[in-house]
């Protein structure tokens, strides 16, 4: 056994010897490096978790802008469905004015048309009337009746015609005639008159009453159009204040919109900063343990060249001994 282990040291001794001058210089080179890469490492990890902080702030701060876009975004929606809604009812009550006041043009030619006439049949009213005396006189109160009159030229033509008459009892029988005849035709001409001014008034007031009806309608017309046209004017100024509401919603929600990706851009930003940080973190941790490692195992050759040294001077080997030294290379 330890003829079989002292010809396998042999062979690799001057191999390992090499080895370990030259593992000697790297890790003499790692560690002088190590003192600065420990407090580089130092300022990265305080840099890193500077970074990640600011990342989470302007992390949380994009989500709660997203948030507020969200809530702007249902606002203004909210308020344009009710901007709509109330335009379509002032539309309503638009429609419903027009159609009124079309109603009132109607009643309003209708009404003139009903004025026109009344005035024509005042003007034939006063015509009538002015053909007779306002007040009868006395002469008149004292006149026979129409049916008197007519007796007394019944009389007269039955004598004028049965009788022998001198002649100026013959002239002034004709005269009294002519006189009955005329009084008989004036008194009927009055009569007469009286019941045409009787159907000329009674068509005056039924032409007034329907010129009245007509005129009732114009302005039931007009105030129910009047009250649609006022309700179309208070829902469309509604509408347009909860219109200017929305508008302003809109606003808060590009302004929001623009700073959340404002954040966003600053979070990714910064999340790129700390893969770069990290990076450089992680390289110089990696060195750390590459010295580490090499330090290792510059201790462990250094302990089998002390086991090496004593086989050399006759020094029996434990088991611990030659696993060491197959572990360093010796075997």
């Amino acid at each position: 056994m330890d003829e079989f282990v002292e010809e396998k040291i042999q062979s690799s001794e001057e191999t390992v010897a090499d080895a370990a001058v030259a593992e000697e210089e790297v890790v003499e080179m790692t560690e002088e490096e190590a003192q600065q890469a420990s407090e580089n490492l130092e300022q990265l990890e305080q840099k890193r978790d500077v970074i990640n902080k600011d990342a989470e702030k302007h992390k949380r701060l994009r989500d709660d802008l997203n948030r507020q876009t969200k809530d702007w975004v249902a606002k203004r929606d909210e308020l344009n469905a009710q901007v709509r809604e109330l335009v379509e009812q002032a539309g309503k009550h638009r429609e419903e004015r027009d159609a009124l006041n079309q109603k009132v043009r109607e009643a309003k030619a209708l009404r003139d048309e009903k004025n026109q006439k009344v005035a024509a049949l005042t003007e034939e009213y006063r015509a009538l009337k002015g053909d007779r005396d306002q007040q009868p006189s006395d002469k008149d109160k004292d006149r026979p009746s129409i049916k008197q009159l007519k007796k007394e030229f019944a009389d007269l033509e039955l004598k004028q015609q049965t009788e022998v008459l001198k002649k100026k009892e013959e002239q002034a029988l004709v005269k009294r005639l002519k006189e009955l005849d005329a009084q008989i035709k004036e008194i009927e001409g009055q009569q007469e008159a009286n019941s045409d001014l009787r159907e000329k008034n009674a068509e005056l007031k039924a032409a007034k009453a329907e010129a009245e009806e007509a005129h009732k309608l114009v302005s039931e017309y007009a105030e129910k159009a009047q009250a649609e046209h006022d309700t179309m004017i208070a829902l469309y100024e509604k509408a347009d204040a909860l219109r200017k509401q929305a508008d302003e919603a809109q606003a808060k929600f590009i302004e929001c919109k623009k700073a959340a990706d404002e954040e966003h851009k600053k979070h990714i930003e910064q999340i790129n900063a700390y893969h770069e940080t990290d990076k450089d973190f992680n390289a110089i941790k990696g060195k750390q343990k590459s010295v580490k490692k090499k330090k290792t195992d510059a201790e462990s050759k250094k302990a089998a060249d002390d086991i090496f040294a004593r086989f050399k001077n006759g020094e029996k080997l434990s088991t611990e001994d030659l696993m060491a030294l197959q572990k360093s290379g010796y075997l």
